[in-house]
């Protein structure tokens, strides 16, 4: 369930950061956009563009607290390196460049200039860190070592 939670509220954090990206012209369309805009059914087509733009975002963070699960479903050894939260968002986004919009033939997925690439990428970097708790971690696990006994590293 925390993991799920984490999911849901590190896609949110990423509604926030493309908000203001687009808004400042790093990032013309981001992923979830890219594919409403490409592949959504003709009835999400016909929406009307704040209620496409709303469903879009309900679609991803829907998406995002699963991916909390699945990350909740490593190994808790693994899960508590510090970079494999940042890391597990990475590889989320890299499966969705070199599988999904390849599949979905999804071709403005994938930003040409630099900097909407960088901004894609630091989202899910971000994604990853709080899916992880590495931005606000459970204060009841302080102090554990990642088997769950006492950390002798102090």
């Amino acid at each position: 369930m925390r993991a799920g939670a984490r999911g849901l509220v590190a896609a949110m954090a990423m509604t926030g950061v493309r908000t203001v990206t687009a808004n400042v012209g790093l990032l013309e369309r981001s992923p979830p956009e890219a594919i409403v805009h490409h592949r959504g059914p003709e009835r999400v087509q016909r929406l009307a563009e704040r209620h496409r733009t709303a469903l879009t975002e309900l679609v991803h963070w829907c998406y995002g607290t699963v991916g909390g699960v699945v990350f909740g479903t490593l190994p808790p050894r693994l899960r508590a390196h510090p970079w494999t939260g940042p890391a597990y968002g990475l590889a989320v986004w890299l499966t969705f460049e070199a599988g999904v919009a390849p599949l979905l033939g999804v071709r403005s997925a994938s930003q040409p200039r630099v900097a909407a690439r960088f901004v894609v990428a630091a989202d899910h970097v971000l994604y990853g860190l709080v899916v992880a708790g590495r931005l606000a971690p459970d204060p009841s696990r302080l102090g554990e070592s990642a088997d769950g006994g006492q950390d002798t590293r102090r």
